[in-house]
């Protein structure tokens, strides 16, 4: 090999994701020291943690259902942004409803950041959620394409 050859390879293995390593990531917006990272970037595939439609400063739940859906769906879009990702490469979400007779509001916000293809999703009720303010919660996988 030529020193060309081994510097460009010694340079592409630098740029190319640790494959085998996971990363935490974790945008300034939000709080540290809780026991999960907001998000893991494991051989190209990101998995977002649980995140619900509080404000990241006050940690407040909004009064309106689709302003609480908005702010979650935001939330998720600063961890795909920190971690070098869009909507556009979400594959799979979950989304938990304290009501299911909330659904058709949560679809008509949650619709708004998707383009075509969507991402698999499952959508179920619960009985409560870890905030005990909060109605809604999502997580998602996505990966580059």
């Amino acid at each position: 090999m030529t020193y060309k050859h081994l510097l460009a390879t010694a340079v592409l293995a630098m740029t190319l994701p640790a494959y085998g390593q996971n990363k935490s990531i974790q945008p300034k917006e939000f709080a540290t020291g809780r026991p999960f990272s907001p998000a893991i970037l494991a051989d190209g595939t990101l998995y977002v943690a649980g995140q619900i439609g509080s404000d990241l400063k006050t940690g407040k739940v909004p009064e309106k259902f689709e302003d609480e859906v908005k702010l979650c769906m935001d939330n998720i879009g600063i961890i795909l942004k920190e971690a070098g990702f869009t909507f556009n490469d979400a594959v799979s979400v979950q989304v938990y409803l304290t009501d299911m007779d909330l659904f058709a509001r949560m679809n008509a916000v949650y619709i708004t950041y998707f383009k075509d293809p969507k991402p698999a999703r499952t959508t179920v009720g619960v009985t409560k959620l870890a905030a005990a303010a909060a109605h809604i919660e999502v997580t998602v996988t996505a990966h580059k394409k």
